[in-house]
């Protein structure tokens, strides 16, 4: 059955609004590392998914505003460490834009991926590669990651989310 398409508002949607209704979808979180030319740098990031299995790509949204986002670009490879609960001192680090990179990345143990990015030791999985592509939208870029390199982590059943703007232990228990 088809339905007609709905006519695009013309009225600007309430920013906070879309914050709010946005906040009650749970999201993963993860660091996104990099090194290179522009040194290194990282995030925590929430908008990531995976995109293709043909080849391994993974979808990651980066605000521009990001001091990150320039060396992320720049150095064209992503480090991925997907976190687990236990984790969320390090994902408030990465989120915080007043520390400086090298507080970011002080105290934890950090492994260097096939590539030469750092990505997080005890992360539930870690994947790494070059930017495959780059697309403008609003605020952000999507970035397409071809994945090259994965390393999984034995041991946590629990992986760190994000939901209602506060952290959550997800387990691989069934609901």
């Amino acid at each position: 059955m088809s339905h007609p398409a709905a006519a695009p508002s013309t009225q600007a949607l309430d920013p906070d609004l879309f914050r709010e209704a946005m906040s009650r979808l749970s999201a993963p979180v993860v660091l996104v590392t990099t090194d290179g030319e522009a040194g290194r740098h990282g995030l925590t990031v929430s908008a990531i998914c995976s995109v293709s299995t043909e080849p391994p790509t993974v979808l990651v949204c980066l605000n521009r505003s990001s001091r990150a986002h320039a060396a992320l670009v720049t150095n064209g490879v992503l480090g991925i460490s997907i976190l687990q609960t236990g984790h969320e001192d390090i994902a408030g680090r990465f989120a915080r834009s007043s520390l400086s990179q090298d507080e970011k990345f002080a105290g934890v143990d950090w492994h260097t991926s096939a590539l030469g990015v750092p990505v997080l030791d005890n992360a539930v999985a870690t994947l790494s590669g070059p930017i495959a592509s780059i697309h403008s939208s609003g605020s952000h870029d999507i970035v397409l990651c071809q994945v090259t390199d994965i390393t999984l982590r034995d041991g946590s059943p629990y992986a760190l989310a994000w939901f209602g703007r506060t952290f959550h232990s997800l387990s691989v228990e069934p609901a």
